[in-house]
Formats: structure tokens, C-alpha cells, sequence
């Protein structure tokens, strides 16, 4: 008879997260109080197949805590692909602190988990086994807005935050089917930004984000770990998904509000008087902004 958990369906509490462990998988309930990590509210609940978990450990914590940790198997989680080692211990997903004394209760788990996890040498998933986080999805960075429909990628420009180079090329959109990877830099521990990393490795791309069209940038305070990070996430799920040689989806472009036409080109009137585009670049932005009425 298979191993299984002493009851299906128990519930053990920590701080920030509750973790109910069923028959095949763990689903991880966070939080939502104002001192949870903002990742964690975004998320909500994760549902992680024990096909995707390679170890569980129990460590101490912090101050008299006892952590809970469910190691992702490689390949298997596209969130903790896409964060790449980048979050710090209390933004982890896969732990879950509980008070010192609750180790014993911790150990439990562990031992149980472990009883019905996959092999140690069963390698990197081949697909993904935890589902990412439901499109649409929309972030406010830096320079722009990003937003996902589940086909294609947008980028929408700011004026009071994108350079020249990301104004002279325009809006921006990228088809699934046309996108090879995300590369995503938390700004918590880099320049933070968000690139979408083109099919054909060929393609070549300014050295640095706030220069790329295919790039969002971001600060602390803008595009935050707890919004870019699922968005990155869902868009590299859906690369996967796609695999190689998927047809593009027709593009669908939808009417501008002459409101939002009109502040734009008033905005590349400004920079043309400022000598930070040409009288050529002025005059063919302005007809395609007209164009779009």
C-alpha cells in the first residue's frame, strides 16, 4: 500500500502562510495581513504537486522560529525560475516559519513529505509542474507600463520616465510566439528590470535596460518584486508553452483615446523643442500618433 499522509487534508499554520497537505501535492494559503510579504499577498495560494518538491528540510529560525522548507525541483516552478535565486529568505514561497516549538510537529511533516517525494536523482522537470499566475496581468515600472494578455506582451511608455530611445521607438508589443526567454533583475538586488529576450539568440539588444524597447526598468517603489515577478513568471510559462515554431496570433490594435493621442504629441513637441529628437523623428511620430486617431 502506498505511503500517504497521516490525514489528508491537515493544516499546519505559520507565520505569513498555512500549508494543507494533500494526497499529491501541498497547497500553500498566504496570508494577506499587512506585515505578509507583498509577494506572498500577491500570490494568494500556490498549489505545488509533490512531483515538483526535490527535499524538505527543517532548520532553526530566527528569534525562537523553526523553518519549514520545500526545496522546488529545477525546472519545475517557472516563479522560481524566473526570480533566479534572487529572493531574499523572507520573499521565499517555499518556506514556512513556525514558533520553536513546533519543530517536532515540523519534523513530522518533513518525514512525511519526503516519503512521497520523487527520487533524488530524478533530474530537472522536462515541463513545468506548478501553474504560473493567471493572465492578464499588468505592472507599473519605472519607464512604462507592462501588460500580458496571455498572447502577447505590451509595453507602454512614460513620458516623465522613458529615454529617448524607448520614446523614438514607440509602444511596444511582443507576440509569445516571437519570445524566447525573460530576463528578470529584482531590484532589491540589482538595477531591477524586466527583458523579454528575443527567440534568435542572433538578435542583438542595447547592453543596457533603460535603452531597450524589449525592456521594462525599475527601481524599489516601482514594479515592485511582488508585481513584476508573477508577470515574469506567466510570460515565461507561456514561452514554454509555445514551444518552437508556433504560429504568431494575429496582432489586434485597439483604438487610442485622442485625450491620451493628444498628450503624446504635445509630450514629443517638448522634446523636440528640448533637441532630443530630430525634425524628421518629430514630423514621423507625429503622423503615426495622427495615424492612430
Amino acid at each position: 500500500m502506498p505511503h500517504t499522509m497521516a490525514r489528508m487534508g491537515d493544516v499546519l499554520a505559520g507565520f505569513h502562510a498555512a500549508w494543507e497537505f494533500e494526497s499529491d501535492s501541498v497547497l500553500i494559503r498566504f496570508e494577506r495581513g499587512i506585515r505578509t510579504p507583498k509577494l506572498f499577498q500577491a500570490l494568494g495560494e500556490r498549489r505545488i504537486p509533490l512531483d515538483a518538491i526535490a527535499a524538505v528540510t527543517v532548520t532553526p529560525g530566527r528569534r525562537g522560529t523553526v523553518v519549514l522548507r520545500a526545496e522546488p525541483r529545477p525546472g519545475a516552478d517557472p516563479l522560481m525560475e524566473a526570480a533566479a535565486g534572487q529572493l531574499k529568505e523572507t520573499s521565499d514561497p517555499y518556506r514556512l516559519v513556525l514558533p520553536a516549538e513546533r519543530e517536532t510537529l515540523a519534523e513530522y511533516y518533513a518525514d512525511e513529505l519526503r516519503s512521497l517525494l520523487a527520487p533524488a536523482d530524478a533530474g530537472p522537470a522536462e515541463r513545468y509542474l506548478v501553474q504560473p499566475p493567471e493572465a492578464p496581468q499588468q505592472f507599473k515600472a519605472y519607464d512604462g507600463k507592462a501588460s500580458f494578455d496571455g498572447r502577447s506582451v505590451h509595453f507602454r511608455w512614460f513620458w516623465t520616465g522613458a529615454s529617448s530611445a524607448k520614446w523614438k521607438a514607440g509602444d511596444q508589443s511582443f507576440a509569445v510566439s516571437d519570445i524566447g526567454g525573460v530576463e528578470w533583475r529584482s531590484p532589491e538586488v540589482f538595477e531591477g528590470h524586466l527583458r523579454l529576450l528575443h527567440r534568435d539568440p542572433a538578435t542583438g539588444r542595447p547592453a543596457q535596460a533603460d535603452q531597450d524597447p524589449a525592456a521594462v526598468v525599475f527601481g524599489l517603489g516601482y514594479g515592485p518584486v511582488h508585481e513584476s515577478l508573477p508577470f515574469a513568471a506567466s510570460v515565461l510559462a507561456a514561452v514554454r508553452a509555445a514551444g518552437p515554431g508556433v504560429p504568431k496570433p494575429e496582432a489586434s490594435v485597439p483604438r487610442r483615446d485622442p485625450a491620451d493621442i493628444a498628450d503624446r504629441i504635445r509630450h514629443l513637441g517638448e522634446l523636440h523643442e528640448a533637441g532630443l529628437v530630430t525634425d524628421e523623428e518629430f514630423s514621423v511620430k507625429k503622423a503615426e500618433l495622427l495615424a492612430e486617431l
